[in-house]
């Protein structure tokens, strides 16, 4: 990693504690977040004037039962009341689906928005940043963090509405007798009291419950991608029991969560219940005496049953904002990754039909102060492949990189066809350069698709890549051929077919420059013939660069460049270096061009 990688990496990309799980309320948090939403203003608007009629239909309904009371006492014509409360009652339902349906729209299209701005901007990372981080803990930031800002945006809608229902209710309440009205409220201090109280108890219940929740998935996921290690060591019983010991922790801190959330529910409602009693003595007295009306005293006490029920909610939606917080302060933590390579201003256009592969005194590393590759330099011309070998460690994997520009040189210049590579856009840079890896990654989809990935050739193209490569033959010996579907990971072909297929996905893609970092290193003898039938057509007319410690892949190349501890040592035909006894010659007696020297 860079001096400046590492100065911007976010502590939490590197920090293996689990996170907070709530948040105090964060402006900035929140202003961000609101960007997100700003494109769909129209639609919060829609979805306000639905929240407003909803809210105007529950505040008029005991309204309506009061006027239906006087009727029934000969104070009002009935039939005209009971046509005013089905209104106000279709009203309600109508505005409350809609406030629904408009909310869960907006929510799932700010949300889409937030994933994919996430999903782009984790495309373009530096590697050096995405190799040290946990892929689970990625994974938590785009489905948890992000749920949790979901949630509170489709509830928050809704505690909108609560808001102005519970302002509603207070007025309509202090309008028909204050006294009772200021008797009612009386409760919300003890209400929020009791809460301010709780909640600080019982914040490390839950965090302790989200903690072993978390590793009980990882332990879970590490099993289900390590099974074949798993059956080959026998250790199932083994696993087993370690798996059940982890579910009991968490089953016993699902429990104490559950059962900390749950005391606060007959707290709230004995408070209620109290409240409501107290209202009922005290309304049935003042109807006793005269001071009101009896539709006034019913009334009173549907808008007393109505009045708690959004603070409850509205208490829920506190715990709800905390997560939100705490979820949105790590996604805009991802956001602000910063991007180190990028396409600088007047970026060109990489054209090229021949291209040469340039080092001029590079040195590079992954960690500052520890350089990797020396003041390297050489020069791979147009049309001629050169293999690059060497003892562990000694940064031909780095080199590729650099000519991809996963990461960029400290010092010294990278060229492809003349340019460096920092001068030219990554898009062009990616179709000049191609490269084949060790075990090339296969999404899940069909052969077809895998092959062409990125190219979209025709069907015909790609038929005739995995001819030229020798694919086609176990290609079309599959049950749909090229429409055949992969297991994850094309785990239902060989690791030699899986080759072929990286072979075709290359030479497809008709690069000018193809780089070969191991790729044969994990086959067979046999299936390494095939592989090597295979290169010669690929690589023929192709600027290449082949990584590689087996001897049959690199000794027919024009150029065989020898590094050690990230210099240039040795460069020359298989022939004449052998002849010349360095360190070539020794690598080749050990049998094997990767072996560390210095063992």
């Amino acid at each position: 990693m860079s001096d400046t990688q590492a100065a911007h990496a976010p502590r939490y990309l590197q920090d293996d504690a689990d996170p907070e799980i709530f948040g105090s309320f964060d402006g900035h948090v929140a202003t961000r977040f609101l960007a997100f939403v700003r494109p769909y203003r129209v639609r919060v608007v829609g979805t306000l004037l639905a929240v407003a009629l909803f809210v105007a239909s529950n505040v008029a309904i005991p309204l309506t039962i009061k006027l239906g009371i006087d009727a029934a006492l000969g104070q009002r014509p009935l039939g005209l009341v009971l046509a005013g409360f089905l209104a106000v009652q279709a009203i309600g339902a109508a505005s409350g689906f809609l406030q629904e349906w408009l909310s869960s729209r907006l929510a799932q299209q700010v949300i889409f928005d937030l994933r994919a701005a996430m999903f782009g901007h984790l495309q373009d990372v530096s590697l050096d940043i995405l190799d040290q981080t946990h892929v689970g803990r990625i994974m938590s930031r785009l489905q948890g963090d992000v749920n949790a800002l979901q949630e509170f945006l489709e509830t928050s809608v809704s505690a909108v509405g609560d808001v102005f229902l519970l302002i509603g209710i207070v007025v309509v309440l202090l309008l028909f007798d204050w006294r009772l009205g200021l008797l009612t409220l009386s409760v919300v201090p003890a209400l929020v009291g009791i809460r301010a109280l709780w909640l600080p108890r019982v914040r490390d219940t839950f965090r302790r419950a989200k903690d072993a929740s978390s590793i009980v998935n990882a332990a879970l996921a590490e099993n289900i991608n390590g099974v074949r290690t798993v059956i080959a060591a026998r250790r199932e019983a083994h696993n087993a029991a370690a798996f059940e010991r982890k579910v009991a922790a968490s089953r016993d801190a699902q429990i104490a969560a559950a059962w900390a959330a749950q005391i606060m529910v007959p707290t709230i409602e004995g408070l209620t219940g109290a409240a409501q009693g107290v209202i009922v003595l005290a309304g049935g007295y003042a109807v006793a005496t005269g001071r009101i009306q009896l539709g006034v005293m019913v009334a009173f006490i549907f808008y007393v049953q109505r009045f708690f029920d959004p603070i409850r909610t509205l208490s829920q939606q506190y715990t709800v904002m905390q997560r939100a917080m705490a979820g949105g302060q790590r996604i805009f933590e991802v956001l602000d990754v910063p991007i180190d390579i990028a396409d600088m201003p007047g970026a060109i256009e990489l054209t090229a039909d021949r291209a040469a592969i340039e080092f001029e005194h590079v040195t590079f590393g992954y960690r500052p102060g520890r350089p990797v590759l020396h003041d390297l330099s050489f020069r791979i011309a147009p049309g001629e492949t050169a293999a690059l070998v060497g003892p562990t460690g000694s940064g031909k994997t780095s080199i590729a990189g650099l000519i991809k520009r996963f990461h960029e040189p400290w010092t010294g210049h990278v060229r492809v066809a003349g340019h460096d590579v920092r001068t030219v856009t990554q898009d062009s840079l990616g179709q000049t350069v191609a490269m084949v890896l060790q075990e090339p990654f296969l999404f899940t989809g069909t052969i077809l698709e895998n092959i062409r990935l990125r190219s979209g050739a025709p069907r015909e193209a790609v038929i005739e890549a995995a001819r030229t490569v020798d694919a086609h033959g176990f290609i079309t010996a599959l049950p749909d051929g090229y429409d055949t579907r992969l297991d994850q990971r094309g785990q239902n072909l060989s690791l030699g077919q899986r080759q072929l297929l990286g072979f075709a996905r290359a030479l497809v893609a008709d690069p000018v420059v193809l780089i070969l970092d191991e790729a044969t290193a994990n086959v067979d003898s046999f299936t390494e013939q095939r592989i090597q039938t295979a290169l010669k057509r690929v690589l023929e007319g192709r600027t290449s660069l082949i990584i590689a410690h087996r001897l049959a892949t690199v000794r027919s190349a024009d150029r065989i460049l020898v590094l050690e501890a990230g210099r240039l040592v040795e460069q020359g035909r298989h022939e004449d270096m052998v002849r010349a006894g360095g360190l070539y010659a020794r690598l080749c007696a050990r049998g094997t061009l990767s072996f560390d020297d210095s063992a």
